[in-house]
């Protein structure tokens, strides 16, 4: 297990993500409890990246989203199937970027300051446990580079985590 975390700032996001993806790996102990894994997760990458404001889980029981281990301004607590981009992004079991949160449709404002977001859902087997959700209080902040390691990441999580026995 990780006990510092070594970034290079001065190197591109796909560079960055590389060289976390080990450290990931690492931090994961599959002998402690799930929020555990996912508080230290969230916390590597917000150390990671400058341009995240906000970033947590929104973990699903029965029909809902609830919010998980996160780092940023206080935040909603619950979001049903198909509201804001989390509920989008759970409803469709797909990724969704957004580069001007002022411009999708039924976005939920947990945070004035946000601009651009990026949620990604925990998949395993067709089944939805939750999503990854990520804020920027800048404009067009995430791309398809953060689209490509963040569902690498979530499928990192997803495959040694045991999110069966905390959420659905």
């Amino acid at each position: 297990m990780i006990t510092a975390l070594e970034i290079d700032k001065t190197l591109s996001n796909s560079e960055i993500y590389n060289r976390l993806l080990p450290q990931i790996e690492g931090m994961i102990n599959t002998d402690e409890p799930l929020i555990t894994n996912l508080a230290n997760f969230i916390a590597i990458l917000k150390e990671a990246f400058e341009k995240i404001s906000w970033i947590g889980f929104y973990l699903r029981k029965e029909e809902k989203l609830f919010l998980g281990p996160f780092q940023g301004k206080v935040a909603c607590t619950a979001i049903e199937l198909g509201n804001g981009v989390c509920g989008t992004a759970w409803e469709k079991k797909e990724t969704i970027i957004v580069e001007d949160v002022d411009k999708f449709p039924g976005h939920i404002a947990c945070d004035s300051n946000s601009r651009s977001e990026i949620v990604v859902p925990l998949l395993k087997d067709g089944d939805i446990y939750g999503v990854l959700d990520l804020d920027s209080s800048n404009l067009s902040s995430f791309n398809d580079d953060d689209k490509k390691y963040l569902e690498i990441f979530a499928g990192i999580l997803t495959q040694k985590l045991e999110f069966s026995k905390m959420v659905l």
